[in-house]
């Protein structure tokens, strides 16, 4: 009876907490609900009119939606580069960063799920997708897997950070005994929902682009780059508008992994150009049309040509140690790296596997304002929750938020 009273103040406490704050962070907080707003209209008007209101066809099926929730399974999985040293091998510089990081998984996988729920038309299909309700044929569907890698995923990143943080409200320490088993578990998890959501797309033999032994190490590599370097910014962000203390050691310990992931990236980048234009068969015909464009369609041309230097560049400044050392250059370098693997592993992965269609045909996908937008509030969504998680945590973490026996149970009598 003690633990639920206990937790229903933290609830009470907490909520009292995230409405409460400086002018920029109710400023922050009101921006992030006026795209959710534009958002939740956009989405209204493709539950109206369809999935024609958006700019994929029956030959793109797969547009941004799909690219963002790619994305975003590799920002998610990037908490284990936290977890791991904190939880399992007990690298005390990254203690206080490892809640942040987790808080950064449950708000992109969130965002996972509600990409592909907007991928799907509408929430009425989304029953099909729940176990021994829907038509889930598991174990033989892919998409199955990726439901259970993704949800457990989830799941596992909710409740250790929330065993922490009830035990630190009530002013006690966690028993390691109960969440590291959990902790080495959700390393475990990582890897699995990014390898899964690889295979996912390595087992359609009819899409060649996609058919690459390379693209599950790929998109491992690329999740450890562009994950931690977000972190990185949040750091920073939390940091700047916050009395949570980031210790220049923590976040300069991040930035080699960040360094060493995008090093991998970059030579595995190279590898997939090496084979697929030292030798080009018929195969490479979306590799084609995605660098150098196809019989006059070259849509995705800028995109992936934005993306190269960046990712180029990021990697150069991160590796040179007096670049990565200066915090203004690596929170630059963070930045571009990240937006230069959003774009790898968005539009430069997804659309060129549809290109060309089975008979040789070119239909180019351009998203329309309804997609842009509904990404965007998906997007808004996803700040919003990491916002009040992590003020949360970082409010407990500084002793803000304690539970006070007495005076909880006087209000109750009261």
């Amino acid at each position: 009876m003690e633990t639920f009273r206990a937790f229903r103040s933290m609830v009470r406490d907490s909520l009292g907490h995230i409405t409460h704050g400086s002018k920029v962070y109710h400023l922050w907080m009101f921006l992030l609900t006026v795209v959710m707003l534009i958002g939740m209209y956009a989405y209204y008007i493709q539950l109206e009119q369809g999935l024609s209101a958006t700019g994929m066809t029956d030959r793109v099926s797969w547009g941004l939606y799909i690219s963002n929730f790619t994305f975003l399974v590799g920002v998610a999985a990037a908490a284990v580069m936290l977890v791991m040293p904190t939880y399992v091998l007990h690298d005390i510089d990254f203690k206080q960063a490892v809640l942040i990081g987790e808080g950064l998984a449950v708000a992109a996988l969130i965002m996972c799920l509600a990409f592909i729920v907007a991928d799907l038309g509408g929430p009425a299909v989304a029953w099909h997708l729940i176990p021994f309700i829907g038509v889930f044929n598991f174990p033989n569907s892919m998409l199955a897997w990726d439901v259970i890698v993704l949800n457990g995923y989830l799941f596992i990143n909710i409740t250790i950070p929330l065993y922490i943080l009830f035990r630190h409200y009530q002013g006690k320490e966690a028993k390691h005994n109960i969440y590291v088993p959990g902790a080495i578990l959700s390393v475990l998890w990582a890897v699995a929902i990014h390898l899964v959501t690889a295979f996912l797309y390595q087992g359609l033999q009819a899409r060649p682009f996609w058919n690459n032994a390379l693209l599950g190490p790929r998109f491992l590599a690329s999740a450890f780059a562009a994950g931690p370097a977000l972190i990185i910014l949040v750091l920073a962000a939390i940091r700047k508008f916050s009395e949570f203390k980031i210790p220049d050691k923590t976040i300069r310990k991040i930035a080699i992994i960040v360094t060493v992931a995008a090093q991998i990236n970059l030579i595995m980048l190279v590898s997939e150009l090496f084979k697929e234009f030292y030798a080009p068969t018929h195969h490479s015909e979306s590799a084609i049309y995605l660098y150098f464009g196809l019989e006059g369609k070259n849509a995705l041309m800028p995109w992936i040509w934005t993306a190269i230097p960046l990712n180029v560049l990021a990697t150069v400044l991160l590796t040179v140690h007096k670049f990565r050392s200066n915090f203004k250059i690596l929170y630059f370098a963070c930045f571009i790296l990240f937006v230069a693997i959003w774009i790898e592993k968005g539009f430069g992965l997804i659309v060129p596997g549809f290109i060309p269609g089975p008979y040789g045909k070119i239909a180019e996908y351009t998203p329309t304002w309804v997609e842009i937008w509904v990404t965007l509030g998906i997007w808004a969504l996803g700040a919003f929750v990491f916002t009040m998680l992590a003020k949360t945590a970082i409010g407990i973490e500084l002793g803000k938020l304690r539970y006070r026996k007495k005076e909880t149970i006087q209000s109750e009598t009261h």
